[in-house]
């Protein structure tokens, strides 16, 4: 039997749960029209959190609702493939004839009597994301419905595109265009964005936090996709599988897998498959969790974590200031960084924990290996 469960970043799972509510504001936002709060978004999250998946479920409503939808990443060269790849693929195959009507004797000198359609094809790809954008949603009012952008893994590197993707919308927002965006990324990436000078508009879009799932809806995550596979799970089984994940998207992904593998041609999930399949789960997302997310420490950032990780559960900053023997000032600043990073969280008045699943268990048994150069 195919496995139902997909534990790559970004791919869709077979359910998503847990994140219903914020859907649902999406969705209204559609409904709602120009000016409506919602139709500019940002989810932010750590690493794993489902931000992907989410631009993909907001990407698939809009799509439901007769949208057309952009989807790019804030890699370089962004906006340019944009203007030259997507937006003039849906002019064309939205309405040609209409594309042509409208730029008729507009982007042609005067004397010239006629626009062929390869000038036309021409201005499409040369026109900046103002002028395209524009075009395609007054041809989208014509039918009653508008575009989706939404923009990936956000991040200051790319400042320049991004001021230009949010100066365009912000023109379109206020000329009451049916456009919408929804852009993702790391909390501090995403706060250093909105922060910009220039990206004012992008302040004032919600924001939404990705953060853990609720207990039953990962139960439920896990149940339905096996279920609908005619296979079942123990109680117990299902019980050590939930306990696994922590309330962690990726997690869940990375455990219904590696569960699923263990004996796929039986009908029943029992407990013994579902230990062995978190053991396995759990030295994956080291791989393709922990040590990306590791990359960028320092020694002292590495340091401030390992004296955390020495504690069971939530730690007093008090205890990790004498660890390290510190001053408190001292390990505040470190605090601040890992907090920013995504990497802990804070837990109550004064005490951290980490912010990913079984970040302390793969510090002690890695070793300062983890650590960047700093």
């Amino acid at each position: 039997m195919r496995n139902p469960f997909t534990a790559s970043f970004g791919v869709s799972p077979p359910l998503l749960v847990g994140r219903d509510a914020i859907l649902a504001e999406f969705s209204a936002a559609l409904a709602d029209g120009p000016g409506a709060s919602g139709r500019a978004t940002l989810y932010t999250g750590a690493r794993g959190s489902g931000k992907t998946v989410m631009l993909n479920a907001a990407e698939d409503l809009a799509r439901a609702e007769g949208w057309l939808v952009v989807s790019e990443t804030a890699s370089p060269g962004f906006v340019e493939r944009i203007t030259t790849e997507h937006l003039p693929r849906l002019l064309r195959e939205f309405d040609p004839k209409a594309i042509q009507r409208r730029l008729r004797g507009v982007t042609a000198p005067l004397s010239a009597g006629a626009v062929t359609w390869d000038s036309v094809e021409r201005h499409v790809v040369r026109a900046g994301l103002r002028s395209q954008l524009e075009l395609l949603t007054e041809l989208l009012a014509e039918h009653e419905t508008g575009l989706l952008l939404t923009v990936d893994e956000i991040h200051r590197n790319q400042l320049a595109e991004l001021r230009e993707v949010a100066t365009t919308l912000q023109h379109a927002f206020r000329e009451g265009r049916d456009v919408a965006f929804i852009g993702a990324g790391l909390g501090s990436s995403v706060s250093d964005v909105v922060n910009d000078s220039v990206l004012t508009f992008l302040r004032r879009a919600d924001r939404h936090h990705l953060g853990r799932v609720r207990r039953d809806d990962v139960e439920r995550g896990f149940r339905v996709p096996i279920e609908a596979s005619e296979r079942r799970v123990e109680p117990a089984a299902l019980a050590h599988m939930v306990d696994a994940v922590d309330g962690y998207p990726f997690m869940l992904q990375l455990v219904g897998s590696r569960v699923w593998r263990m004996h796929p041609e039986r009908t029943e999930i029992t407990l013994d498959d579902a230990r062995e399949g978190v053991e396995l789960a759990r030295d994956r997302l080291g791989i393709l969790v922990h040590e990306p997310a590791l990359s960028a420490a320092s020694e002292i950032d590495r340091s401030f974590l390992l004296a955390m990780a020495q504690d069971s559960g939530p730690v007093r900053m008090a205890d990790i200031a004498e660890r390290l023997g510190v001053t408190a000032n001292y390990a505040s600043q470190y605090r601040r960084r890992l907090l920013a990073a995504e990497l802990i969280e804070p837990v109550g008045t004064g005490r951290v924990d980490f912010a990913l699943p079984y970040l302390r268990e793969y510090l002690l048994a890695a070793g300062p290996a983890t650590a960047g150069d700093g």
